[in-house]
């Protein structure tokens, strides 16, 4: 069992406003902490509609590395990092997009400059009659969590990464709705995360000049299931990068090396010229 991270702990800014190859928001982000690269989807331009997207490599000091093009993937909502026990590294997404959505998930190994499509992957579909299919792991426990939806309703389901792997989807650990999202249903779903036996959301909007003016500091909430008992456990609205202009809340992930540290991202900047922040809450205690 892993610690929960306190949402009420104030946030820490880690990076700032740091270019990504496409001039589009960031989607989701997670790490590799074996190598310390930071990788970021986003998509790519025009991208939307067909699902087409870039994976971006960086640095921990947040400086470009390489990208890949992922085309009819999805919408980036959220993804993975596997460090294998032979030392590959696996990146997980949501694939075979369908009207801009990922329908199942993949795994594949990065290469700069490269193309991948739906034809050159495996793509998985673990969950009969499901749609929107967005994966997130946890290296901590060795778990894989695929956020679905099933007749429209949003439900997460998680597994053992190694079976999931082997692609025995029988016997999944917990199976849960997703809840608590934000005290506004209307605000829009902008990530999650699992770590451990908890499972952390983000959610929230961009400023605009009416209901979430850059004076309020945002309407950006993050919350944390508990994925045994599947009930909101905590949420917290959170003011971090309020100073940003745009300021739209995209993605989350777990940094476990060290103090493990609870990162959010933030998009800010003009259209077509958009740059990305991290926020982090450590672990207290």
């Amino acid at each position: 069992m892993t610690e929960r991270f306190d949402l009420a702990v104030p946030a820490v800014r880690w990076l700032w406003k740091k270019a990504l190859h496409e001039g589009t928001v960031l989607q989701s982000f997670a790490f590799d902490e074996t190598h310390q690269h930071l990788y970021v989807l986003q998509l790519a331009a025009g991208g939307a509609e067909s699902g087409d997207l870039c994976l971006n490599r960086l640095d921990y000091d947040g400086m470009l590395l390489g990208r890949m093009h992922l085309k009819g993937f999805g919408h980036g909502v959220s993804m993975g990092v596997q460090n294998a026990a032979d030392g590959n590294v696996w990146i997980w997404t949501e694939a075979a997009a369908k009207e801009g959505y990922g329908q199942g998930v993949t795994r594949f190994r990065f290469f700069d400059g490269a193309t991948r499509t739906g034809e050159d992957v495996a793509i998985r579909k673990p969950i009969a009659g499901s749609t929107n299919n967005q994966p997130s792991v946890c290296m901590t426990s060795k778990r894989i969590a695929i956020r679905y939806r099933l007749d429209n309703k949003p439900r997460y389901r998680v597994w053992d990464l190694d079976t999931f792997v082997a692609r025995d989807y029988a016997d999944p650990i917990p199976d849960l709705a997703q809840t608590g999202l934000h005290p506004d249903l209307s605000v829009p779903f902008q990530g999650y995360a699992l770590y451990g036996d908890h499972l952390y959301q983000l959610a929230g909007t961009a400023y605009d000049g009416t209901t979430n003016p850059p004076a309020e500091h945002g309407n950006a909430y993050l919350s944390c299931l508990d994925i045994r008992t599947g009930k909101l456990v905590q949420r917290q609205r959170t003011e971090a990068g309020h100073s940003l202009d745009y300021r739209e809340p995209e993605g989350v992930a777990v940094r476990r090396t060290g103090t493990p540290r609870l990162c959010m991202g933030l998009a800010s900047g003009s259209a077509g010229a958009r740059r990305f922040s991290l926020y982090y809450k450590p672990l207290s205690g």
